[in-house]
């Protein structure tokens, strides 16, 4: 059986669905290098049909991959309509001083978002899917895209690439004719490339490393001699070294890397850090949850292509291994999720033998390697994502965590307004997403330090 699900949100359940950041470029905005002759669909047999081009949307296909470590996602299985969203009137009004602006990007999977209510909430940029391979468009698009400008969101468009269908030239001319478009107006975002595993076949599309790379840099230039610009380019770590060989030629794309540890690191070849990070696939807003690397003026600067090149991203803390013979905050912290999962702990700050025990029997049920020892797996299973109206002990947990890096909140598991405020004012101090929920970079930081 299952460990018992706590009263916070896990990562989403059924349809399979995926920085800290500064402006523009990666490395200075450079011509990549030119790409060879556009590359043939993969010649290992015809792909199979396209079956589901609605759900197909930034990080669908990410569940349960690996990911050289550390981007993998820990639920393997998610759906959007089964999710749980946070109320509109609950929503943090606005973002504090300093924080980094916040965003979302959505897809025909979520067809009627609420773009005045999403904007109330502090969101400042949301990507729409306009396309897939070259023959789909998304129902949503208009609505979405001019939906997101009306609300006053800085907003672009985005491409799921199907490698193995047609050339990136061929996918680049679709896009653009059909959305992909961009003006320096201040307000639209670089147009993106989705890239990522395939919902439909071979991991890699059936493309060699080299010949990936080339249908890259092929829809990349061609969207730059359509638009004037380089995309942007969502991916992960592990998607990019497995199918491109950690190739660096296109650096001199904006990066939105996918995330859910915790932690944008470590970004692929030849990027120091992202532009965007998406670090989770629920929360405050409608979409998936995504955070710039840096400050309005310089999101605005990514909009009217006049950003340079990304400084290197922070270091990144690493989930701390936790064991009988431990005590102290964190391990209260941690005897609070394990009560949240089905265990009956007292609640004493001594990882002792109970605890150790509490442990194996949560790591047996969620098919970890039951060592009764905590470390980044456990860790990220037992974290899923708090926002204001949770209860019960996963909550507790969190307010014991900001309690220990300065608040003063009462422990009643219970997550209010000041919770909600707590939580802001610590992720704005630790240059986290300031979206006043309790998801894994927060954890992450709650737990490391």
């Amino acid at each position: 059986m299952p460990p018992s699900a706590p009263s916070f949100l896990n990562h989403r359940s059924a349809v399979l669905a995926v920085a800290l950041l500064l402006p523009l470029g990666a490395a200075a905005l450079g011509a990549p290098a030119p790409a060879a002759a556009e590359p043939p669909a993969a010649a290992a047999g015809a792909p199979g049909p396209i079956t589901h081009p609605d759900a197909d949307h930034l990080g669908s296909t990410l569940a349960g991959r690996p990911a050289a470590g550390t981007d993998a996602r820990p639920s393997t299985a998610d759906s959007r309509s089964a999710r749980t969203v946070q109320p509109a009137g609950t929503l943090a009004a606005a973002l504090p001083a300093g924080a980094r602006p916040l965003g979302l990007d959505v897809a025909a999977y979520e067809p009627n978002v609420d773009w005045a209510a999403t904007a109330a909430a502090g969101a400042s940029f949301a990507y729409v899917k306009a396309t897939e391979g070259t023959s789909y468009t998304s129902p949503t698009f208009s609505s979405q895209y001019n939906g997101s400008a009306s609300a006053g969101l800085l907003r672009g468009a985005y491409h799921f690439a199907l490698p193995d269908r047609s050339g990136g030239r061929a996918q680049a001319d679709f896009f653009v004719d059909h959305g992909g478009s961009w003006s320096a107006d201040g307000t639209t975002l670089p147009p993106l490339l989705d890239i990522e595993y395939n919902p439909y076949g071979a991991t890699c599309f059936g493309l060699s490393t080299s010949a990936m790379t080339a249908w890259i840099l092929d829809f990349g230039n061609e969207v730059k001699a359509r638009t004037g610009r380089y995309p942007s380019l969502y991916t992960t770590t592990d998607w990019w070294r497995t199918c491109t060989g950690d190739s660096a030629a296109a650096a001199a794309y904006p990066l939105f890397v996918a995330n859910y540890t915790g932690s944008a690191a470590p970004a692929p070849n030849g990027w120091t850090g992202q532009h965007i990070w998406q670090y989770a696939d629920a929360g405050v807003f409608p979409g998936d949850q995504d955070v710039f690397n840096g400050t309005p003026a310089e999101l605005r600067a990514l909009a009217l292509g006049t950003g340079t090149t990304t400084p290197p991203a922070p270091a990144a803390p690493a989930w701390p291994l936790t064991q009988q013979g431990d005590s102290g905050t964190r391990v209260t912290v941690l005897q609070h999720l394990l009560n949240a999962h089905g265990a009956s702990l007292t609640v004493d700050g001594q990882f002792g033998p109970g605890t150790r025990s509490a442990v194996v029997s949560y790591q047996s049920a969620a098919g970890l390697g039951a060592d009764g020892a905590v470390g980044s797996a456990t860790w990220q299973s037992l974290t899923g994502t708090l926002l204001q109206g949770a209860s019960g002990s996963a909550v507790k947990a969190a307010q014991v965590g900001l309690n220990a890096h300065g608040a003063s909140l009462t422990v009643d598991g219970q997550f209010g307004p000041g919770t909600r405020s707590a939580a802001q004012t610590y992720q704005t101090a630790q240059g986290l997403p300031a979206d006043g929920g309790v998801l894994k970079p927060t954890w992450l930081a709650l737990v490391a330090s």
